[in-house]
Parts: structure tokens; C-alpha cells; sequence
């Protein structure tokens, strides 16, 4: 049976720069701390897989540590992360029932067709499990939502570029390597589906467009909806031949492509929230 699987942020709506960076300096704001991520500096954060790990990440600074009064031990410093990270969650899934974090074009359309041509569909992410089913069903209706499993949080240990999401997603729903493609946005994300053995169509965003895809079968500006401008084809390694918009045919062309071998040269942004 074919499968198609979606990473969440940045694949099914564009939540970094709209959903996940205002809830992060929400988030500090709420709790006093002193800072506040522009564009640019998100961007170098999604270097860092996971949302409490970018937090983590502010530890690194000592001028942060110092101001914000930062104790020593490991056991509190983890207690602040949770606290914060929870708000954080609180923050996003808020924003995301505001309506303030559009769908990607094609998202709906595509897994509609797919479940209904019997496909089997999952979203595969590294973020938190709450937010992930809060944008899912923000976009494809909380009816198509309840048929697509979720795989998310901490379920793996590692986050992508580990492969170990997708190695679950393939285990648990008993998927065929061949018969099941990825749709990624970002160069981790990309590493993680070939290094699980799966092809992978990238549809880009704003944050990951310069990143190079050199083991994708497929790489797109975006998935599009008929009615929309046309699509950018920004490289094609396969059997599809796109039109104005990507396509179920296109999907299956994609099915079966070999996966180049994964690479960790290049700049690794992406990463979950």
C-alpha cells in the first residue's frame, strides 16, 4: 500500500516564521527574560532540532545567564525549560485557533485525494506532539485529521537529521520503504527520510529555499492548488512532470526513486519547535 507522510512545521503551514518565533518571544516575554529572536536570529536557531533545545540553547550565553540569574545545576535549568516550553506550546496552539497560521496551498487537497485513493497518510515531526495536531487539524478539518496517525514529541530520542522518526513511522504502520514518500521542507528533514531509506519531495519556504536538496527526488516552491500561480519546479530527479500544480500522479512518480546516499554537507537548518 502506498503512504505518503508530512513532516508539520514549514510542510503543512508555514509555522516558523509565523507561529513558532512570535510564541518563542511571547514566551520570553511572559517570563521575563532578557531576549528576543529577530527573523535572522530564528533562522539560526533552526539549526537546533526541538523547541526546548533552542531554548537551551540561550545557556550557551553568558550574559543571558547572568542577567536572566540563571542557576547552575543541570536539574533546575531543566525544570525552567519545561515551564517555559509549556508556555511556549500554550502560546503557539493559541495562535494557531486564532487562524493566524495559514495552510500551506495543496495540503488539503493532497491528502484528501490520497485518503481517499486509499492511501495511507501520517505526519511525522520532532515538535510537540499538541501543537503538531493543532495545525493538522487546523488544516485538513478535525474529520481528516482523525485519519491520519501522528507521530510526534519525544517519541524518538533523536531529532532529525536522525532518521529514527521515520524508521518509526515505518515500523509502526508496516509501510513499504519504496512505496512511501516524504514531504519535507528543509535539509534535516530531507536527511532524515533518506537516511530512514524513503524518497522525499521538498517543498521549500522562506527559511529553507538556499538549503541544498541534492538527495531529493523532487524540490518545489510549494505543493499549489489549481488557481494558483504556478509552481516552481527547483529540481526534479525522478518520473514526475509537474504542471501548474503538484498532483497525486506526480506523488506516485515519486514512489520507488532511489535515495541518494544522505549527505551532511551543506548548511542543516530546519529542525521542529
Amino acid at each position: 500500500m502506498s503512504a505518503l507522510v508530512f513532516d508539520c512545521d514549514g510542510v503543512l503551514a508555514d509555522t516558523e516564521r509565523y507561529g513558532h518565533l512570535p510564541a518563542f518571544n511571547a514566551t520570553f516575554a511572559e517570563h521575563g527574560l532578557p531576549v528576543r529572536w529577530s527573523e535572522d536570529d530564528y533562522g539560526e536557531k533552526l539549526a537546533i532540532g526541538g523547541g526546548k533545545e533552542r531554548m537551551a540553547s540561550l545557556f550557551r550565553d553568558p550574559k543571558f545567564v547572568r542577567t536572566a540569574s540563571i542557576p547552575d545545576d543541570d536539574g533546575t535549568r531543566a525544570q525552567l525549560l519545561t515551564e517555559w516550553h509549556r508556555t511556549k506550546t500554550a502560546r503557539f496552539r493559541a495562535l494557531v485557533a486564532a487562524g493566524q497560521i495559514p495552510a500551506r496551498p495543496g495540503v488539503a487537497r493532497l491528502i484528501t485525494e490520497a485518503l481517499d485513493e486509499g492511501w495511507t497518510v501520517a505526519v511525522a515531526s520532532t515538535s510537540a506532539e499538541e501543537s503538531v495536531h493543532a495545525v493538522l487539524e487546523h488544516a485538513v478539518g478535525a474529520d481528516t485529521a482523525g485519519r491520519i496517525p501522528v507521530f510526534a514529541g519525544d517519541v524518538v530520542p533523536a531529532k532529525k537529521p536522525d532518521p529514527a522518526i521515520y524508521d518509526l513511522v515505518v515500523a509502526t504502520l508496516g509501510l513499504n520503504r519504496g512505496d512511501t514518500l516524504v514531504v519535507e521542507d528543509s535539509r534535516n528533514g530531507l536527511l532524515a527520510a533518506t537516511g530512514a531509506g524513503l524518497p522525499c519531495l521538498v517543498t521549500v519556504n522562506g527559511y529553507t529555499r538556499t538549503e541544498p536538496f541534492d538527495e531529493a527526488v523532487l524540490v518545489v516552491s510549494e505543493l499549489g492548488d489549481p488557481g494558483r500561480p504556478p509552481i516552481e519546479v527547483l529540481a526534479n530527479r525522478g518520473r514526475a512532470h509537474p504542471g501548474d500544480h503538484i498532483a497525486l500522479a506526480d506523488v506516485r512518480a515519486c514512489l520507488g526513486a532511489p535515495t541518494a546516499p544522505a549527505s551532511s554537507t551543506g548548511r542543516s537548518l530546519g529542525g521542529t519547535a
